[in-house]
C-alpha cells in the first residue's frame, strides 16, 4: 500500500515494538512514542525503515499536541495512530484505591481520548486514516480483581466505537484490537504477582492464565500485529473490538 506516516504509542518493547516493526517492513515511516528514551532509540535501530522516536508520558496532559508537533516537524500529519500504551493492576474491589482508579483511567482512557481528539482532524482533512488502539478481552468482559482496569477497558472501546460512527464516510477507520493474556513482560508481571498473592508457583501461574485461553498457550505480539494490520490495509472494518486471544471470548 501507499507508504504512510504511522504513530505508535507504547512503542519501547512487547507488543508495540513488533507494530512499529511490521509497519515498518511495510514500507511505512514509523514515529515510536513511549517514556524510555533508550528503549525507544533501540527499537529504532532495528527497523528496516525510517524511524523517528518522541519520549513522552501519555498520560502528560500537554503530551498529545507535543508528540503530534515533533511528527508533523519531520514527516507531516499523522495517517496511521496504533494506541498501545497501557498497563494492568490487580486488586479486590475493596482494597482498589482511588489512585489505582485513577491510573487506570489516565493511561487506558483518557491517554488514548487526547490522541485520538489530536489525530482526526487532519486526518480528515486528507480524507485517510486509520486509528487502532490495542485494548483488550477486559474490554468484552469482567474478571475477578481488575476492576479498574476492566473498566477503563470498556471505556476506551466505546470510545472507539463512537469515534467510528462519528467518523465514518470520511475515509478514517477506527478499531480496537482486544488480546488475550500474550507473551509480554506485561504478562510476565502478572504471572508474578498471581505466585506472589497466591503462593503458587509462577509456572503454575502462566498454567492458570493458558487454561483461560482454548488454544491453551499464550498469544504472541506477532498475532495481535496481525490484526492490527488487517486494520490498516482495511478500509471496510471500523468499529469493532477484534478479539486475539485463542477463542476465549466468542462475540
Amino acid at each position: 500500500m501507499t507508504p504512510r506516516t504511522c504513530l505508535v504509542t507504547g512503542a519501547g518493547r512487547g507488543i508495540g515494538g513488533v507494530i512499529a516493526a511490521r509497519l515498518s517492513a511495510a514500507g511505512h515511516r514509523v514515529a515510536l512514542n513511549a517514556r524510555d528514551r533508550d528503549r525507544l532509540e533501540a527499537v529504532a535501530a532495528a527497523l528496516p525503515g525510517p524511524a523517528l522516536t518522541v519520549p513522552a508520558d501519555v498520560t502528560d496532559p500537554g503530551a498529545a499536541d507535543a508528540v503530534f508537533e515533533a511528527v508533523e516537524r519531520e514527516w507531516g500529519r499523522v495517517e496511521v495512530l496504533v494506541l498501545n500504551a497501557g498497563a494492568g493492576t490487580s486488586a479486590s474491589l475493596a482494597r482498589t484505591t482511588d489512585e489505582d482508579w485513577q491510573r487506570m483511567l489516565d493511561l487506558n482512557l483518557t491517554a488514548p481520548f487526547r490522541f485520538l481528539r489530536r489525530a482526526t482532524p487532519s486526518m480528515t482533512e486528507g480524507g485517510w486514516g486509520r486509528v487502532v488502539l490495542i485494548a483488550s478481552v477486559a474490554a468484552k468482559q469482567g474478571a475477578p480483581y481488575i476492576s479498574a482496569y476492566a473498566a477503563a477497558k470498556h471505556g476506551a472501546l466505546g470510545l472507539v466505537r463512537s469515534a467510528a460512527a462519528e467518523l465514518a464516510g470520511t475515509g478514517v477507520t477506527v478499531n480496537a484490537v482486544c488480546p488475550g493474556y500474550v507473551d509480554t513482560p506485561m504478562t510476565a508481571r502478572t504471572v508474578a504477582d498471581i505466585a506472589d498473592k497466591t503462593g503458587r508457583t509462577e509456572e503454575q501461574a502462566l498454567k492458570a492464565l493458558t487454561r483461560q485461553q482454548p488454544i491453551g498457550r499464550l498469544i504472541t505480539p506477532e498475532e495481535v500485529a496481525d490484526a492490527v494490520e488487517l486494520c490498516v490495509l482495511s478500509a471496510a472494518i471500523t468499529g469493532q473490538g477484534i478479539n486475539v486471544d485463542g477463542g476465549a471470548v466468542q462475540s
